[in-house]
């Protein structure tokens, strides 16, 4: 596959050129970008997918919830719906995708809205009296102006390690990370000293004032299902099935084996809508474990008695006072 990927390296100077361009025709103000009064923060990433966006929106809401009114956009990724819509938590995943329906179902007191036009919704949520805005996966959105852009990058996948589509995952050249505020090593080992951080550090090449940060994937202890919550380690002695339809399942399936359970992987694309010969097959299972944003997907689909997702977290390693300040000193002053 590495090799049939290296064959399309001369699509992917084409689709470079391209992107170049267009970020061009933005940064020379050719193109024109709308900017905002209010706290209009982005997370986003080079690479396609699997940099935990969703953790990181949610940390995001954790910070700031208590002080302030706030709002997710999304683009609501396979939903069946169209236009802009508020979540009240009753929706299902197919009708506005399974992150914002994820998002809504742990922060019911925020406004959790999808739109696939950011500059619309983004209207739609200031005559909401929304005071800050955060926008999930909006990078590469450039008809809207984040005031602060959080860009993501896996410590296992840098973006500056990658190739622009489609021999490689980014979807814009490298060079795109200049206009981050922010950038976050995601899921790194818990144990990364700093002379790893340095070399990273060195290879992303960042400017003097952009802030690199580092996190982690801290795993919850119990796992959830509608019914009930249970120990991790009532799994050491069941066989269940991990199913997952994430874009970089491994960190996950590493844990659970690094816990010495025993399980079989059923994996799926990332936001896999699961056909019904899928679900009959799953249902036929004794035990399910899951990932939360797969959850809301089979939630309405399996026994809640068999149905468990293991919750998930980002967490800083080191600095994550400097980071909440950053967010914080943005957030007030704009």
């Amino acid at each position: 596959m590495a090799i049939f990927r290296k064959l399309l390296f001369p699509f992917s100077l084409l689709y470079d050129g391209i992107t170049r361009t267009r970020n061009e025709l933005y940064d020379q103000e050719i193109l024109k970008s709308e900017k905002y009064d209010l706290p209009v923060i982005c997370v986003g990433n080079l690479n396609t997918g699997g940099t935990g966006k969703s953790p990181m929106i949610e940390y995001l809401v954790k910070l700031l919830i208590s002080e302030y009114r706030v709002a997710t956009l999304s683009r609501g990724y396979k939903r069946k719906t169209s236009g802009f819509w508020q979540l009240s938590g009753k929706e299902t995943a197919a009708e506005v995708g399974d992150e914002p329906l994820q998002f809504k179902r742990k922060f019911p007191n925020a406004i959790v809205a999808v739109d696939a036009d950011r500059r619309s919704g983004i209207a739609e949520l200031i005559n909401k009296n929304a005071e800050v805005i955060l926008l999930d996966d909006a990078f590469q959105h450039r008809k809207v102006q984040a005031g602060l852009n959080i860009l993501l990058t896996s410590y296992n996948n840098l973006y500056s390690s990658d190739l622009v589509l489609p021999a490689g995952n980014l979807r814009e050249s490298r060079e795109g990370v200049k206009r981050a505020n922010i950038v976050i090593v995601t899921k790194c080992p818990t144990d990364i000293g700093a002379a790893e951080m340095e070399k990273i550090r060195v290879a992303l090449n960042l400017n003097r004032n952009q802030k690199l940060f580092f996190s982690y994937i801290s795993y919850a202890e119990k796992i959830i299902s509608e019914n009930s919550e249970i120990t991790l380690d009532f799994l050491q002695e069941k066989e269940f099935v991990l199913v997952t339809g994430i874009a970089n399942p491994k960190p996950l399936v590493n844990y659970l084996k690094d816990k010495k359970l025993n399980f079989q992987h059923r994996k799926f694309p990332d936001h896999h809508h699961f056909k019904e010969n899928e679900i009959k097959s799953l249902a036929r299972e004794g035990l399910i474990l899951t990932t939360e944003k797969d959850y809301v997907r089979l939630k309405e689909q399996l026994s809640p008695s068999t149905l468990f997702y293991l919750p998930i977290e980002t967490k800083l390693i080191k600095n994550q006072e400097e980071f909440h300040r950053e967010i914080l000193e943005f957030v007030k002053t704009k």
